[in-house]
């Protein structure tokens, strides 16, 4: 099989050879909600831990401080930020390039598709000497996007849940959101899978960074600088 078959690969949108060795792939909108992204989940990863574990009692009234008032409201900012941050990238997906669609699509219909997945996995575990070549993600990283979404609806939903669980009855966060009471009845079976779903995000993170980096160094492409710059630089001509 070579790499001509694979959909996404370098040589599936004519770029082989010598003739062109940089393509722009991830659009502005898509780079600034990535980082943006970054941002609002490392801040609800720390302010959601330090709520599930709370900082030691502060010295003095307990009226002269409001700290995890604070950090409550960092949370909860920070997770609307994310929501619409969220629905923004959906509506690029349909207005944006072809790239901007793999994290909301697995081709798992697709047998090349398949074949490249298996092949991704057997070169993170050293097993192959070489990568494939892709434009955008390839596909065990279309696969981690993939359960990132699902993980982030998840988080989404249970977390204005237990919003509007304090919101009260009455409010429209639960008329929105309050069908998720009717999935897990107890309201402390919310805050695990919450917390369960923070935790599997953290575990993402620093597998995403470390594949990031892995990728950088040893792979036939650029990745961190395509997504500061867009563009995915690719190292040699040389095909599969």
């Amino acid at each position: 099989m070579t790499e001509m078959e694979i959909p996404g690969t370098l040589d599936a949108v004519g770029a082989t050879g010598t003739n062109r060795q940089s393509i722009y792939v991830y659009e502005a909108p898509v780079r600034i909600w990535h980082w943006l992204n970054a941002a609002l989940v490392t801040l609800l990863v720390v302010t959601g831990y330090l709520i599930a574990s709370p900082l030691p009692s502060m010295p003095g009234e307990a009226s002269n401080w409001y700290t995890m008032g604070y950090i409550r409201f960092v949370h909860f900012a920070s997770g609307q930020a994310l929501a619409v941050g969220f629905l923004f990238r959906v509506y690029w997906a349909f207005v944006g390039n072809a790239y901007a669609r793999q994290l909301f699509a697995l081709p798992f219909y697709n047998r090349i598709w398949r074949w490249g997945l298996l092949y991704e996995l057997r070169w993170y575990l050293f097993l192959v000497r070489y990568p494939k070549k892709y434009v955008g993600h390839n596909p065990l990283a279309n696969t981690a996007m993939f359960l990132f979404v699902i993980a982030m609806l998840a988080m989404m939903a249970t977390g204005f849940a237990l919003y509007a669980e304090g919101a009260g009855i009455d409010s429209l966060w639960y008329r929105l959101f309050g069908w998720v009471f009717a999935i897990f009845p107890n309201s402390q079976d919310v805050h695990t899978v919450h917390h369960l779903g923070m935790w599997f995000i953290v575990v993402f993170v620093i597998l995403h960074i470390y594949a990031a980096l892995r990728e950088e160094f040893m792979s036939r492409q650029s990745m961190l600088s395509a997504i500061i710059t867009g563009e995915r630089t690719f190292r040699d001509s040389r095909p599969d």
